[in-house]
């Protein structure tokens, strides 16, 4: 940010410390897959430990001698830490090293404003980019003393630095008001979903778990997926046809990570509302990952933490090519699909998701053959008007045969408007 920085290729000296009071721990090898998915040039990997961390430089005197003779080594332009940093240790380490340096949450910001590509997403990544630079504003100014004015223009000012935090404050009010204005417009697509039955089933997961691969087989669809982390930023919708439910509506969304920086969580929050309000939440799991568990773990605190965990789920194990297992699907005791084993690469156990997604959503859903005698046109017109009308004939004795799908809850509600009875021919 203050530093001049190239395009990419960056060489980059990487920092790990086993801390005694740290719970839960950063993973190194994920930490190295971020930097390449940045664009970094990881040349080593410098390991460590200590009780804490040291107050004004994250690690000890001699660790941090080490990082330098290291990053003067290799010419390295960056050094990043496995840890989140303070504003002052961030500022202590560059003046010793001389170099930028980049904690954890820094790196993720710095790939989703890569990974940005619609305005929203850009708006998300800028708002989130300003709250964590706007307490890092003061190591870029500290040579600078009070702006000077001219005739006339004499007196206390405003220093540099007061400046930028006015204008970061302007820019940080400008930008939650246009995503509060795409909130909106998002709120008012999904009551317009709402009011046409159209159940959403939201793809979550964690990063680089296959999602988008998933969703370009399901829809057809063009989103860009690649074997990093996260390749997909911005949410994208699709409708998909289902046999026995319909139209559904499926969300891809950003991958989640291991302790996802809250600031990117608040950005974020008008994305994450299409998992909020899914009908079906399918966790994606890396089936082949030596960390499928814990990254599980991972996923399920988030969802709690965004208000999600209550929502029905479909466990989806993914890239089951490099297992070599057959797909097949797991169920509870009651027979209610719980898991679907897959490759979404290959293509192999699709035809299953779909058959476990439907019978997940058609719990709720009546699926029938009605007999209405030509008085009851009014019950009738009700089920065109909601679209629930899936085929129509007439018997000998006048009456419309219909075969219609609906919600239970939307059945129930017009059944007991209905004063004559309604005969029920089949149902499923």
């Amino acid at each position: 940010m203050f530093f001049e920085r190239p395009e990419s290729g960056e060489r980059a000296v990487l920092v790990h410390l086993h801390l005694d009071s740290e719970v839960n721990r950063e993973d190194p090898r994920e930490f190295e897959e971020l930097v390449l998915s940045a664009g970094g040039d990881p040349v080593e990997f410098v390991f460590g430990s200590r009780a804490t961390p040291h107050a004004g430089t994250f690690v000890g005197s001699g660790k941090l001698e080490e990082i330098r003779q290291i990053k003067e080594r290799h010419e390295a332009e960056i050094v990043m830490f496995n840890h989140a940093l303070t504003p002052s240790q961030e500022r202590n380490l560059e003046r010793v090293l001389q170099c930028r340096v980049l904690d954890r949450t820094g790196l993720i910001l710095d790939i989703f404003a890569q990974r940005a590509r619609t305005h929203e997403g850009k708006l998300q990544v800028e708002l989130a980019q300003l709250q964590h630079m706007s307490t890092r504003l003061v190591r870029g100014w500290t040579h600078l003393e009070r702006q000077k004015g001219g005739i006339g223009l004499r007196g206390p000012g405003e220093t540099q630095l007061e400046t930028d935090r006015r204008l970061l404050r302007a820019r940080i009010k400008s930008i939650l008001a246009r995503l509060d204005k795409v909130q909106r417009q998002r709120d008012q697509g999904r009551r317009s979903r709402k009011r046409a039955e159209i159940p959403t089933v939201s793809l979550v997961g964690y990063t680089n778990a296959g999602k988008s691969t998933l969703f370009n087989h399901l829809t057809d669809a063009d989103v860009y997926a690649a074997d990093q982390l996260f390749a997909t930023l911005d949410p994208t919708l699709r409708q998909l046809e289902l046999d026995a439910i319909g139209q559904v509506i499926l969300a891809d969304t950003v991958g989640f990570i291991a302790h996802l920086p809250h600031k990117l969580v608040d950005a974020f929050n008008a994305t994450l509302e299409e998992t909020l309000n899914a009908e079906l939440l399918c966790i994606v799991v890396d089936a082949a990952s030596d960390q499928r568990d814990d990254n599980l773990h991972q996923v399920l605190d988030v969802l709690a933490e965004i208000g999600a965990d209550k929502i029905p789920r479909l466990y989806v194990y993914n890239k089951l090519d490099l297992l070599e297992q057959e797909p097949r699907i797991e169920r509870d005791a009651d027979g209610v699909p719980e898991r679907v084993w897959l490759s979404a690469k290959t293509g192999a156990g699709l035809d299953l998701l779909l058959e476990a997604v439907a019978e997940r959503l058609g719990d709720d859903m009546l699926n029938a053959t009605i007999s209405l005698k030509p008085e009851q046109g009014r019950l009738r017109a009700s089920l065109y008007r909601m679209n629930a009308v899936m085929q129509e004939a007439t018997d000998e004795r006048g009456c419309s045969q219909l075969n219609v799908r609906l919600p239970r809850s939307d059945w129930n509600r017009l059944i007991a408007k209905e004063t004559g009875s309604v005969e029920l021919i089949q149902s499923a």
